[in-house]
């Protein structure tokens, strides 16, 4: 055993299941891929001031979950805890908007760090893959991503899944709204903490998950009842452009997402095989958060898929993803000679793209077919100095147990052949 663990509320990714987190990566990453959006990576730390701006300073993000720290040379940074606000920063410093192709189009995959009461389905450091299309204020751009969350989601075989819908209005309808629900709020049973947050940002009070605060939510005047003529507009387009794509999904009137920036469409993915931490994925519009980090006006929309419940969604529905095996070919020398003989061949299957690997160390035939067999390989090749005398190797049939000899200056194209 270890003298160290792995940190509370953080997990490793080890073989056989990391297979399963990558090919989930890659399986949302293809329709981005495949739309116009190109590959960006940011630090997994900035400016603390980034998320306090961008998030939220009223939001449990940034006033509880937020590592916040100071380097040695006094900077004060935080671990990011979500992709967007750094994603925006990276496309402002590069000066992507100003190429004159907007919208920017992006795709990120990473990790990000929350410190949250761990439980099934929620980590102090989880997994992500987002989108973001920024510089445009299109409802076709909303439902674009929209759709493309839907594809890649069907394309693992996940179909227990929701999409919830809504619209949070902008800066012309949403401060009358914002006035009622605070009027509204101020007359109910909550707590001083939920009292000041109310005053600061309603809408988040709407997503507060206790049961008491949500019993006395039943009330609450709907933001939906509020929207100005262009919201409703724009909100009825998004709806219509995803219907005719044949992506089911929920109004939800109550729908609010737990980050300041949004605006006008938002929307979530829910599973309901997950129990509380139901989510697997969110996004929607965010028209004022360049100016908010000191840009200029960028309407932009995007998402952010979480990994981590991905795959647990994909294990309460029972999807077996069909993974790649992860050695196709295992090589088995007996002896100095054919050990440099099977080490050449392995090489150059390698360089063909055939998944091999080879018995290294010291085993006897016995243990080294063990090996074999827990590798997963279709075919081993085995050789001896008998074999090699007579120019042949030992190929077998992992499935079937069939061995054949064949040449050794042939085995190569016959196991190409063979795997296809």
């Amino acid at each position: 055993m270890s003298t160290f663990q792995a940190p509370k509320g953080t997990y490793d990714l080890i073989p056989p299941r990391s297979a399963k987190f990558l090919a989930v990566r890659e399986a949302i990453a293809a329709p981005l891929r495949n739309s116009g959006y190109g590959y960006v990576e940011t630090p997994g730390f900035e400016d603390v001031n980034l998320f306090a701006r961008g998030v939220g300073e009223s939001t449990d993000i940034v006033s509880k979950e937020m590592y916040a720290f100071e380097t040695k040379g006094g900077d004060q940074l935080a671990l990011r805890p979500e992709g967007t606000a750094s994603v925006l920063r990276a496309a402002l410093e590069a000066n992507l908007h100003k190429q004159g192709n907007l919208p920017v189009k992006l795709w990120y995959s990473g990790s990000y760090y929350r410190y949250e009461k761990p439980q099934a389905g929620r980590y102090r450091h989880f997994s992500q893959v987002g989108a973001e299309a920024i510089g445009a204020e299109d409802p076709a751009l909303d439902a674009e991503l929209i759709i493309l969350a839907d594809q890649a989601y069907r394309s693992l075989g996940l179909r227990n899944f929701r999409i919830l819908l809504n619209s949070l209005g902008d800066k012309e309808c949403r401060p009358v709204y914002r006035e009622a629900l605070q009027t509204f709020l101020r007359g109910l049973d909550l707590d001083e903490d939920t009292l000041r947050r109310a005053e600061i940002n309603p809408l988040r009070v709407l997503d507060d998950k206790r049961e008491a605060v949500q019993k006395q939510l039943g009330g609450a005047p709907l933001l939906r009842d509020y929207l100005c003529d262009a919201c409703k507009a724009y909100h009825e387009e998004v709806r219509e452009l995803i219907t005719a794509a044949g992506v089911v999904f929920e109004d939800d009137p109550k729908l609010v997402r737990g980050l300041d920036y949004y605006t006008r469409t938002t929307f979530e993915f829910v599973h309901d095989g997950l129990g509380s931490q139901s989510a697997v994925g969110g996004g929607g519009r965010y028209d004022g958060l360049s100016e908010m980090i000191g840009g200029p006006a960028l309407p932009s929309v995007g998402w952010a898929l979480g990994v981590d419940r991905t795959v647990l969604a994909l294990e309460a529905e029972g999807v077996e993803l069909e993974l790649p095996a992860a050695t196709s070919v295992f090589a088995v020398p007996l002896g100095e000679e054919a050990r440099r003989v099977l080490f050449a061949k392995v090489t150059e299957l390698r360089k063909l793209g055939v998944a091999a690997d080879f018995s290294y160390g010291s085993r006897g035939l016995k243990g080294a077919m063990k090996s074999a067999n827990r590798s997963g390989a279709r075919y081993t090749i085995v050789a001896g100095e008998r074999d090699l005398a007579e120019g042949v190797v030992q190929l077998k049939d992992m499935e079937s147990g069939e061995q054949t000899a064949i040449g050794v200056n042939e085995i190569v194209a016959e196991l190409e052949s063979k795997l296809g």
